[in-house]
Parts: C-alpha cells; structure tokens; sequence
C-alpha cells in the first residue's frame, strides 16, 4: 500500500459510522496482530499501562503466548472502546452485544469505499512491518514483533515505500 492509499484507507477509518470495525482494522494497523487475535482479545489480556497486549497460546498461529507491545495508536484505540468493565471481549458487535467472530462484510464496504478494492485485512499486518522497517528497524525486531520463525516470511511482510527507498538513496548518493 503506498502512502496515498495509505491515507485514503486511514480517512475512511476515522470518519466511517462503523465504528467499532474501523477500530478493529486500526487495531490490526497498529499492532500488527493477525484478525483471530484481536477478534478473541479480551481485557484480561490488555495491561493499558504497561502497554502490551498478551496473545493467548491457542489464538497465536505459532501456538506460544506472544506480548504485543501497544503503540500510542492502538492505546488510542483500545481508550475508544466502551466495552471495558462490560464485556470480557474488547471487540464487541453493537447489534447483537457479542464478540465479533468476523468482519469480513464491513470490510469489504470499507476497502471499496476507499478505493481499495483488492486490499485484504492480513494486507494491515504487512504494512505494520513496513512501518517498522521503514522506521529503522531491524528485520530480526520485525521477526520477533510478529512471531516468525522463518526470516523469509518476514522478508515478505516488509515492503519499504519508494519514498522510504528514495530518502535511503538520497542520503547515501555521490555528490558533486
């Protein structure tokens, strides 16, 4: 996703009236997670202060208990929802007041709405990792963060915008 796809996506989720799907995709946006993870999120697994997010062993993909460190956005998020205290679930339908098991319908609304049509949710996770490696990180942090085993699956999350590329050039180009 290029960033003029990036910000047409982000203008829709802060200003569509579906709320607490925005929210999720802005979860998956921040954090990285993969959607069964923030769909089975609880609060107990939430620590708003130290700012990490426990993914239970049996809704992690490599089946290990994963601590997601919780960026301002996603306390942002989590600061939103009006399901703390109420529910068990963070991520809570409004229409029949139980956990979401799927979104996949909004989403597709949402995607076309933003003129993305071909953009899937785990597409956030890939760009998550873009986030970070354009922000300097390191691939070894970037495996670690989203739980890979295998570098080469990373190295598929990580895609670096042109820009990023083009400022990497800049700064290292022979000057006359």
């Amino acid at each position: 996703m290029n960033d003029i796809q990036l910000e047409r996506l982000l203008s829709i989720l802060y200003t569509d009236e579906d709320r607490v799907v925005c929210l999720i995709a802005l979860f998956l946006l921040s954090t990285g997670c993969r959607l069964n993870e923030v769909l089975s999120a609880k609060w107990r697994d939430v620590d708003i202060e130290k700012e990490v997010f426990t993914v239970r062993a049996k809704y992690n993909e490599s089946k290990r208990l994963c601590l997601v460190p919780l960026s301002n956005s996603a306390v942002e998020v989590l600061n939103q929802l009006e399901t703390q205290g109420k529910f068990e679930h963070l991520f809570i339908n409004r229409k029949t007041g139980k956990e979401y098991t799927s979104i996949n319908e909004a989403w597709v609304r949402l995607r076309m709405k933003a003129g993305l049509p071909h953009l899937r949710l785990h597409d956030l996770r890939h760009q998550y990792a873009s986030f970070l490696v354009s922000g300097g990180r390191a691939l070894y942090d970037v495996r670690r963060k989203l739980g890979h085993f295998d570098p080469k699956v990373t190295m598929r999350h990580a895609h670096l915008s042109t820009r990023v590329l083009r400022d990497a050039a800049n700064q290292w180009s022979v000057k006359n």
